[in-house]
């Protein structure tokens, strides 16, 4: 309990906001809507997940391996089979290599979790671009063909988020941007599937925390950016 106390001081009151009212909006919705337990703790593992990496912290991957495997079953079910590969060919490997990245990239080798910044050049931004559109046409192709349902709006989400996946990684600012896009597009993905009738609105609840909490991260990457630069020039 004092462990927890102490991991939470340097919690902004957004953060403790924001968890919070997310975490009560999606139990509250899992009884209303009769969710599956999977897709409750997909969420919530999920939301701590993404709030932990916006501060900047390596302990995101432990709840990040739990959601993976869950919403890969999630995602299964409803027959988007990019965001099964995604998750269980791509994000669950992720969720070492980036630990082990981020553990071997701290700020300070002695403080508990703060992970060092990184921003990308201008070429590197445009050469990104041109790869994730090339990408999002070629699998969109690929999952039409498989009777995906969907085909393009899914490619969209996964091939960006294997990109920000790999920025992140790298610990570049710039993967907030692709994530907000990959946020917006999940957000669509689901309410489709609530508006046939599915009951997944724990997930739906989910993509729209991602949403606020990548936009939230954009400005705190900066910000944090800023400060360590600063520090570095001191």
């Amino acid at each position: 309990m004092e462990r927890l106390v102490k991991g939470l001081k340097d919690w902004s009151l957004f953060e403790k906001m924001w968890l919070s009212i997310f975490t009560f909006v999606t139990i509250y919705l899992y009884f209303s809507w009769e969710d599956t337990i999977l897709g409750l703790i997909a969420s919530l593992t999920g939301m701590l997940c993404v709030v932990l990496v916006a501060k900047g912290k390596i302990s995101n991957y432990y709840p990040g391996t739990v959601n993976v495997i869950l919403y890969a079953y999630i995602a299964y079910e409803q027959k988007y089979y990019g965001e099964v590969m995604l998750n269980l060919l791509y994000f669950l490997p992720m969720q070492f290599i980036g630990f082990y990245l981020w553990k071997n990239n701290k700020v300070q080798r002695t403080a508990a979790e703060k992970v060092k910044i990184e921003m990308m050049s201008n070429n590197a931004r445009i050469l990104w671009t041109v790869v994730s559109c090339a990408g999002i046409f070629g699998y969109g192709l690929i999952l039409k063909r498989m009777g995906g349902n969907l085909p393009f709006v899914d490619a969209t989400s996964t091939v960006l988020s294997i990109i920000a996946m790999v920025l992140m990684a790298k610990r570049y600012v710039e993967q907030w941007i692709l994530w907000i896009i990959v946020d917006v597009v999940s957000v669509i993905m689901w309410f489709v599937v609530l508006a046939k009738g599915g009951n997944d609105i724990s997930i739906l609840i989910m993509w729209t925390a991602y949403l606020v909490n990548a936009i939230y991260g954009q400005i705190n990457w900066m910000k944090l950016h800023q400060e360590q630069m600063r520090v570095c020039y001191e």
